[in-house]
């Protein structure tokens, strides 16, 4: 079942980040799968609008107790699973027994670095639920301020980076990078917030149809000042997505650099069409072609270089 979680489940749930993970060595790759089945798992629960809030809280707190052994897996309410309207995340909840079984088999060790980063990444997902519970489309919530947008990038996506870098010195060694773990770490925060903002600011119009801004302005309703806070932040993502390219130029293997490179590439294409876009382009989502996505894999080879 393990080989079934890797391959077809993780790929039906992953359009580019299941390339990234294949791309790792095979010490990696096992864990870094797992996590990511872990957090999707959540995040599906969190996305499953048609339940209401009070109820997709319930199965988080449930589901952040059996990730950290406290409790046995859950065995999701018929009412969730029909929640969920795609198919293959519904499979997801449904193989939650065979996940939990995965993660018990892993050593003390990746175990907890796991643990770690779920505990993280299932609080920013219950801050959001509860930060936008009374949120609609005409009366949207928005971030208090610029530390709460950095705040909530880092409990979703930050500590990703953080759980890569250990994760990577824990399995491969002195074999993984040829910087110094507390260098590594502070860049691989930055890339995974990176990443998560290059979302944020794609998603703009999408999310305020839906309440959430997640952009710290005075008001949600002037085209303007969102503008305007918009291209203040796409610069920090550039910022941060050039400390995600750093990173994995120290890496060690051809194949950790081509997979740790992908999705910065990715969101290079992506912040391309953001840059001086019009409140109007902005209502329409930026999606990067399956095409692109490919030659993006062939261009992390490429640029990874020998080793």
């Amino acid at each position: 079942m393990k080989g079934e979680l890797e391959k077809q489940v993780l790929k039906g749930v992953s359009r580019s980040f299941y390339l990234t993970l294949r791309l790792l060595p095979g010490p990696m790759r096992g864990e870094a799968s797992l996590g990511y089945l872990l957090a999707r798992t959540s995040d599906t629960l969190a996305d499953s609008v048609a339940a209401p809030v009070a109820a997709r809280l319930q199965c988080l707190d449930q589901f952040s107790r059996a990730v950290a052994a406290k409790s046995e897996a859950p065995r999701w309410p018929v009412s969730i699973l029909n929640a969920t309207a795609d198919s293959k995340e519904r499979h997801l909840l449904e193989c939650s027994g065979e996940i939990f079984t995965w993660l018990r088999s892993l050593s003390a060790a990746e175990a907890d670095l796991v643990r770690e980063v779920l505990a993280t990444i299932i609080s920013g997902q219950m801050l959001d639920l509860e930060r936008f519970a009374e949120a609609t489309g005409g009366n949207p919530v928005v971030l208090a301020d610029d530390a709460a947008l950095e705040d909530y990038a880092w409990r979703v996506a930050g500590c990703v980076g953080a759980f890569w870098t250990k994760l990577g010195f824990l399995t491969l060694g002195d074999r993984f990078s040829n910087a110094p773990e507390p260098e590594l770490l502070a860049r691989g925060i930055a890339y995974g917030k990176g990443l998560q903002l290059v979302n944020i600011l794609r998603d703009l119009a999408a999310d305020l149809a839906t309440g959430r801004c997640y952009l710290p302005v005075a008001s949600p309703h002037d085209p303007a000042a969102l503008l305007a806070c918009h291209a203040r932040w796409l610069v920090r993502a550039e910022a941060w997505i050039g400390e995600g390219e750093d990173y994995a130029k120290s890496l060690r293997s051809r194949r950790l650099r081509a997979a740790t490179a992908l999705p910065a590439l990715i969101a290079r294409k992506t912040l391309e069409p953001l840059r001086d876009a019009s409140w109007e382009a902005l209502q329409h989502r930026i999606k990067v072609p399956r095409s692109v996505v490919y030659r993006a894999v062939i261009r992390a080879f490429s640029q990874a270089g020998p080793g």
